[in-house]
């Protein structure tokens, strides 16, 4: 590097762990996310079956619930990426040396960008009345449970303080036994 040019700033994605061997054979939990990524880009396949298809048109009050739900989704998004700061990868494996966060969003439930994610699928689904839709929120929230709880069993070693946490915190919905897994 030239002592006189002015350094880049730092990548947002230095430390996530990627690889090509990653991609591969799954060691940071690559095809965790990529199952998730691939459920979140069939979100933009149309309706089905179309709700006209039905015979009547999709309920006005059902489809504005599903754009509120959706903005939701989106705020609480947004709140909780700004919450984990630099701790924050998309990978279930977590970066070596992030700090534990557990307050505002955080302090709600132990993985809100999962349940931000839930809520925006659930959204698109009412606001569409789309089946295809409800199915992607169910195979979306399998998946999340997955990654969340691979997640989990790397915290623990990491953070003493992630069972208290755990313990007393809902994970992504509360009283939803795949969602939420207390012990």
């Amino acid at each position: 590097m030239d002592p006189t040019s002015t350094p880049s700033p730092k990548s947002p994605i230095k430390g996530w762990q990627f690889s090509w061997g990653g991609w591969l054979d799954n060691r940071h939990g690559e095809w965790w996310l990529l199952a998730q990524l691939l459920l979140i880009a069939a979100t933009l396949f149309p309706a089905w079956p179309a709700p006209g298809s039905w015979g009547y048109a999709w309920p006005l009050p059902l489809a504005l619930a599903g754009v509120l739900l959706l903005l939701v989704g989106l705020a609480l998004a947004a709140q909780a990426f700004w919450r984990l700061g630099p701790s924050l990868t998309p990978l279930p494996d977590p970066k070596p040396g992030a700090a534990l966060v557990t307050t505002g969003a955080y302090g709600r439930c132990r993985h809100p960008l999962y349940q931000a994610v839930l809520l925006c699928e659930l959204g698109v689904a009412l606001a569409l009345g789309s089946l295809f839709h409800l199915g992607l929120f169910f195979a979306l929230a399998a998946v999340l449970g997955g990654k969340a709880r691979r997640e989990e069993r790397f915290l623990v070693p990491l953070h003493p303080e992630y069972v208290s946490y755990r313990r007393s915190t809902p994970a992504i919905l509360p009283g939803l036994p795949w969602l939420d897994w207390r012990s």
